[in-house]
Formats: structure tokens, sequence, C-alpha cells
């Protein structure tokens, strides 16, 4: 089965390769020009990726996530949201690398069938990275209104990680 999935990709290439050949298709030349298209694309987007990369790392190593994690544990306390998943709520918008390290963790820490590891996974699932694909989305369309996208964003993330451990201990 393994050699199978391993082989799915250049078999799809292959077919697009031979079916574009099929239809008089100049590949060559529709790649180069893809990729002239891509260049500017990528240059418009890499300040905003590289600013939410750096603020999510600077966010993790200075101290502040583990100061708003003791700071808003009530709250989660109050909604249902386990204490020890904090961490990984408050950095999944921000990082999806830095949230995998903090969900393993959980996961070694409290054991993968416990209550906090269900919810942590579940949460985990919920949503994406808000600030970088926000970030991606709004330098490409040049929109500068970009506070109502966020907000809306955050507290659909929140109220999915509410409902989400609330799944988790009823099941």
């Amino acid at each position: 089965m393994n050699y199978i999935l391993s082989l799915l990709i250049p078999m799809i290439f292959l077919f697009s390769f031979l079916f574009a050949l099929s239809r008089k298709v100049k590949v060559y030349d529709s790649f180069t020009e893809g990729v002239k298209g891509a260049i500017p694309l990528v240059l418009s987007i890499f300040p905003y990726i590289a600013t939410v990369a750096m603020l999510s790392k600077l966010f993790e190593v200075s101290g502040l996530e583990s100061k708003i994690t003791s700071f808003i544990s009530p709250f989660f306390r109050f909604t249902g949201i386990p204490e020890e998943i904090a961490s990984l709520v408050l950095i999944k918008p921000l990082s999806g690398s830095g949230s995998i390290a903090v969900l393993t963790q959980i996961l070694e820490r409290y054991g993968v069938d416990s209550y906090a590891a269900r919810c942590a996974c579940v949460a985990y699932g919920t949503a994406d990275t808000i600030f970088y694909i926000g970030a991606v989305y709004f330098a490409g369309i040049k929109r500068k209104k970009l506070t109502a996208a966020f907000v809306i964003s955050i507290l659909s993330y929140l109220a999915a990680v509410i409902f989400s451990c609330f799944l988790c201990r009823i099941m």
C-alpha cells in the first residue's frame, strides 16, 4: 500500500503531462509562464509571512505566552477549556509548527487517552493558523481593513475550541 501511495504524485504528474501533450500544449512554455507569475506573488507575500513567523517565535520565547496563559486560565476554566491546553489555544492562531510542538508536549505529559489530550487534538483540528492565512490572503488582495476579519476569525476559533471541549466532555 505504501508503494502505491508513493507512486501517486508521480503518476498524477505523468498523467497531467501526457494529457497536456495530447492537447498540443507546450508544457515547458506553460510551466515557465506560471513560474513568472508566481515570483511577484511570492515577493509580495514574503514580508507578511516573515512578520508572522518572527512575532509567533517572539511571543513564545519572550515569556509573554506563559504570562497570558496564567492570566486567562480562569476564563478557560469557566468556558470548559482545560487549563492544560491553554498554551495550545494561544499558539495555534500564530504558528502551525509551534502548535504541533505544544500538542506533542500535551500528549506526552498527560497521555493520549486523557481528557486534556482529547481536547487538545480536537482543538488543534478546529482551525488553521489564523494570522498566517490572513497574511497570505490579505497580501494577495492588498486590502488594508483587516481588523474585522481577524476579530471574527479569532472569535470563531475560540467558539470552536469551547464547543470541541464540550463535545469531548460529553463523549
